[in-house]
Order: C-alpha cells, then sequence, then structure tokens
C-alpha cells in the first residue's frame, strides 16, 4: 500500500519563486527513504507537502491513497508527522511532559492512555528523566529529541525527520538509530532530510536525489551513491566507504565498512 504519493506536484511561494515543478514520489507503507540535495533542491518544501503544511500549485498528494486536498493540515498531520529541523518552531510548553502529551489532551484521550504514549515516547528518545524540565532549559540537541518524541506519542504512520542529525553527538546520531529501527520495526513509514551520507547509509534502504526543483535519481544507497552522473548533477559526494572503494578500483558497488572489509578478505 502507498503511504505517501506525490503526482506532478508544483509549489509556488506568494512572492513568486518556484520551489518544485512536477514532482513525483511514492513511498510505500513501512519504507525508510532518505531525500537528499544542496541546499535550495526542494526537499524541505517537498516533505512539507506530504502533510499539509504547505499546498501544491498543482499537482495531488496522497495520504494511504487518498488525496488530501480537502483535508485540513491537522487532519493530516494525525497520519503524517513532521519534525522540523528547528525545534524552535515546535515547542511553546513549559514542561517537556505537556509538549508530549498536548495533543492527546487536545484529543481528548483518557489519562491512562495519555500516560503510556508520553512514557513510551519520552523512553524511546531518551528524555524520560527530563519530562518535568522545560524544553528550552535543554540543549539544543535534546530539544530535538523532544520534538520526535510529540510525533512519536501522536503514533503516526508517517513520520518526517527534517535533519535530525544537526547538533547532535555520537550518543545522539545513536539514539535516532535506535528510534528508526523501533519505528521500522512497528511498520511506520520513515522519511529523513539529510545532508549527512553516513546517516543515510547507515539507516536508509532508499534515497531519493533531489536538484534543479526535481528528483533526478530513487534507488537503493548502493546504486545511488555509485551514479556519478546524478551524484554530479546533485553537487553531492560519495560516501567515503564509496569513495576509497572506487580509488581502489574494485567495481563492487560497496558503501559500507563492513562490505568493504568482508571484500578484501
Amino acid at each position: 500500500m502507498k503511504s505517501i504519493e506525490l503526482k506532478n506536484v508544483t509549489f509556488v511561494y506568494p512572492n513568486g519563486f518556484s520551489a518544485v515543478e512536477n514532482v513525483n514520489i511514492s513511498i510505500e507503507k513501512g519504507e525508510k527513504v532518505a531525500i537528499i540535495g544542496q541546499n535550495g533542491a526542494g526537499k524541505t518544501t517537498t516533505v512539507k507537502m506530504m502533510n499539509g503544511l504547505l499546498r501544491p500549485k498543482s499537482g495531488s498528494v496522497f495520504v494511504d491513497e487518498e488525496d488530501i486536498i480537502n483535508k485540513t493540515t491537522a487532519t493530516v498531520s494525525k497520519k503524517v508527522g513532521y519534525v522540523f529541523q528547528n525545534p524552535g518552531d515546535q515547542l511553546f510548553n513549559s514542561t517537556v511532559y505537556d509538549e508530549i502529551s498536548y495533543t492527546l489532551k487536545h484529543d481528548k484521550m483518557s489519562e491512562d492512555e495519555i500516560k503510556k504514549r508520553v512514557e513510551y515516547a519520552a523512553r524511546l528518545c531518551h528524555i524520560d528523566d527530563k519530562l518535568n524540565i522545560n524544553p528550552y532549559d535543554l540543549p539544543f540537541s535534546m530539544r530535538k529529541f523532544v520534538t520526535i518524541a510529540i510525533v512519536i506519542a501522536n503514533n503516526c504512520d508517517v513520520i518526517i525527520l527534517d535533519e535530525p542529525t544537526a547538533g547532535q553527538d555520537l550518543f545522539g546520531i545513536t539514539w535516532l538509530k535506535e528510534i528508526i529501527d523501533e519505528l521500522h520495526s512497528n511498520n511506520k513509514t520513515v522519511i529523513t532530510i539529510t545532508h549527512d551520507m553516513d546517516f543515510v547509509i547507515d539507516n536508509f534502504e532508499r534515497v531519493i536525489v533531489m536538484a534543479h526543483k526535481n528528483v533526478i535519481g530513487d534507488g537503493k544507497v548502493n546504486e545511488i551513491f555509485w551514479d556519478f552522473e546524478t551524484i554530479e548533477d546533485a553537487a553531492i559526494k560519495q560516501p567515503i566507504i564509496a569513495e576509497i572503494t572506487n580509488k581502489l578500483g574494485i567495481k563492487e558497488k560497496i558503501v559500507k565498512l563492513e562490505d568493504l572489509l568482508d571484500y578484501l578478505k
């Protein structure tokens, strides 16, 4: 079943700037997909249309194979959760608990269900000891985990992460991997925008490359990062392991260290 589908989607900002033009993307339920490309390629505009934050000038957006044209952003966001790049765009309550539970209370869930969801999301995001703290008393990296926990608690079918590794140390990146693995095991669709190619390689099976306001590549990780024409057109680099493999003259499409070591053995 298709979780997200964009058909011939074009978006133009009020100032007349055309951000994406005739974009077509189809993502199956339970997929893990990374969207990569340089700044200005149209990545954020594209994913914001997936949950109704932005509406296309032309074309159609489908969630669970249903056109969202007549649905409110609030309705769509119950299925497609978007985690902003800047947590300051998302946080406004006085405690972490209130942030995570805000929408659940608005939906008039029972206190037991709210508590269960908040505790699960907080534990998964390693913030279960910070529920009574004001989110703005936390460092930037931890505030990002608060925003992720909000979406997890809402039990969205699709989770979009916008530059999740920005400002994260090794612990944070490890926690992100745990979260993505858990979501994937629960058949959630996970989509990320990122400039961190190592993060892509370690966590995602499929890569969509955007440039020139459109999709210029779409395939498995090892296929995309060995498609020299596409990565040059998108002005991105091969990951270091792929680059080393290429310089060694190895023809296998290797992108992971363990695969390179196995080949060399």
